[in-house]
Parts: C-alpha cells; sequence; structure tokens
C-alpha cells in the first residue's frame, strides 16, 4: 500500500509516522485473523450441513453469507464508540468484525443449526441472543451468536471472536427490506412505514408457522431414511462379495 502524504497543516513527525504505520500493520492483522475464523467457521458449517444430507436426507441450511469489516467500517465503529486503539479492546468491544450469516428453510431449522454449531469441542459460546423468540420492537427476528474460535496460526492458536446469524427465508427477507428503508431515509423512517414493516413482520411470521406445519404433515408420514451415495449395481455386488467374505 502506498502511503499517502498528509497536506502540510496535517504533516507527521517521522515517529509518528512509524507510529500510523505499526498501527496499520496491527489493524491488518486483525483484519486477517478474522478472515481466518470465518473459514474455520464455514468449514464447520460445510461439513455440518453435508452430514445431515448425507444422514437424514435433509438439509437445514439454505445458503450462507459472510464478511470481515473494511478497515474504514472498523474504524469508524472505533471512533463512534470511543475505543482506545488498543487491539485487545477493540477484539472484545466489537464482535462483527467478523460476520456470517446463515439462512434456514423453517425456524426449527435455526435452533438445529445453532446447536450442532454451539456442540463443537473448540467453540466457545461468549453471547447468545435469541431474537425469534424474543422478537425486537420493530418485528426483527433472528437468532444471533458471538462464536470465538481458534485460528490457528504460525505462533499456535489465536481465539478470534465472529458473530453467527442465523434466520429463516422469510425473516432474511424482511430484514433486507428493513435494512434497506433505514438506509434510504437515514435512519428517520416515517411512522406509517415502520408500522407497515412491523405488520410485515407479524406476517413474515405467519408463513414462517404455517409452511412449518406444512412440512411437518408431509414429513411426519414418511419412513425414516438416509440418503446414501451412488452406489450402483457392481459397487453393491462387491459389497455383498465383501461381506460374504467377512462372514
Amino acid at each position: 500500500m502506498t502511503d499517502r502524504i498528509p497536506p502540510s497543516s496535517m504533516a507527521l513527525t517521522p515517529g509518528q509516522v512509524s507510529s500510523v504505520r505499526a498501527l496499520r500493520r496491527d489493524f491488518s492483522r486483525l483484519l486477517m485473523e478474522h478472515r481466518f475464523v470465518i473459514d474455520e467457521l464455514l468449514t464447520k458449517i460445510s461439513i455440518l450441513s453435508e452430514e445431515s444430507s448425507h444422514t437424514h436426507s435433509y438439509n437445514p441450511i439454505e445458503h450462507i453469507t459472510s464478511r470481515v469489516k473494511s478497515p474504514r467500517s472498523l474504524l469508524e465503529k472505533v471512533n463512534r464508540r470511543e475505543l482506545p486503539l488498543d487491539l485487545d479492546v477493540i477484539r472484545t468491544k466489537i464482535t462483527d468484525i467478523a460476520g456470517i450469516r446463515i439462512t434456514c428453510t423453517f425456524i426449527a431449522d435455526t435452533y438445529h443449526v445453532l446447536d450442532m454449531l454451539t456442540s463443537q469441542n473448540d467453540v466457545r459460546v461468549v453471547e447468545i441472543k435469541d431474537y425469534i423468540a424474543h422478537p425486537k420492537p420493530n418485528g426483527y427476528k433472528s437468532l444471533h451468536a458471538i462464536l470465538e474460535v481458534p485460528v490457528f496460526l504460525s505462533g499456535g492458536p489465536t481465539p478470534v471472536i465472529c458473530e453467527v446469524q442465523i434466520r429463516t427465508i422469510a425473516m432474511d427477507f424482511w430484514a433486507s427490506l428493513e435494512h434497506k428503508i433505514h438506509y434510504k431515509f437515514a435512519g428517520e423512517v416515517p411512522d406509517r412505514l415502520v408500522e407497515e414493516l412491523t405488520r410485515a413482520a407479524e406476517v413474515a411470521g405467519q408463513l414462517d408457522r404455517k409452511m412449518e406445519q406444512l412440512h411437518t404433515e408431509v414429513h411426519d408420514s414418511e419412513p425414516d431414511g438416509s440418503s446414501s451415495e451412488d452406489f450402483d449395481d457392481e459397487a453393491m455386488r462387491t459389497l455383498w462379495e465383501l461381506s460374504r467374505r467377512e462372514a
């Protein structure tokens, strides 16, 4: 990265330049560690998703998105919250530097995915907020989990925090619309739209419950089964011959 020369009125001393460069290196490493924690968690989620598909013939996850805050976004939040430029403080106080959003089909799936993820031995739960059972006043629903996961670097394991949001398709659609409206009105949303959004959240909740009811009714009548790999006739014949040899 090319160092920008500040205007003469803002010229830094050599010592200040050295200090800023050191801070930039530290912040770059901080963001790198948070990119790595996303990689770690996405691997875990992918494995759990595939295992569920294989064992239960059902994948509770529709899609996943992730992001790490940009340097500017992180520094703006540090400034807004009047935090010191201390990486340990920033790690502790800003828990959404790394973020993962998991979208599920049904409400029950959100809790199932959260349980699978937090049951991992190397995942430490820092905090869980259940906005599904206890929605925000505006109707927002989602599970928020602040998780700490070790990232294995050359100097050894480093615990890094990531915020994981888990919600249904209907909840995600509503939250996306709500975010766009707040952005358009710079946070000053007219009362009429606030009321409409709240009613829309109620409708989305009704849709979630109805779809889950239909899903349960359909699948309760099906025999238990698990998906399997694609065993063709030749593979089945070989498997049979091997089983006879072992008998």
